[in-house]
């Protein structure tokens, strides 16, 4: 994975409203892949912060989201 590849999954793991679905029809990671990728980037704070923003959000599974406006007209 090039360096740009990376920041934009991070990018995308940051943003609320962009589901784990969409980081793994793009890049091929699923969230586990993504929850490593992260750990292994981010600063234990940040790690940490950002689990704790994500961890049962609904925006961040497609399946539970309503959120159409960021999906991705495959995703719909």
């Amino acid at each position: 994975m090039t360096s740009e590849q990376l920041d934009r999954v991070i990018e995308m793991a940051w943003e609320d409203r962009t589901p784990f679905e969409a980081i793994e029809y793009q890049f091929g990671l699923m969230e586990k892949d993504v929850i490593s990728l992260m750990r292994q980037t981010l600063k234990p704070g940040s790690f940490r912060s950002w689990r704790k923003r994500v961890s049962g959000r609904k925006t961040k599974h497609a399946a539970t989201s309503h959120a159409d406006r960021f999906r991705a007209a495959c995703h719909h």
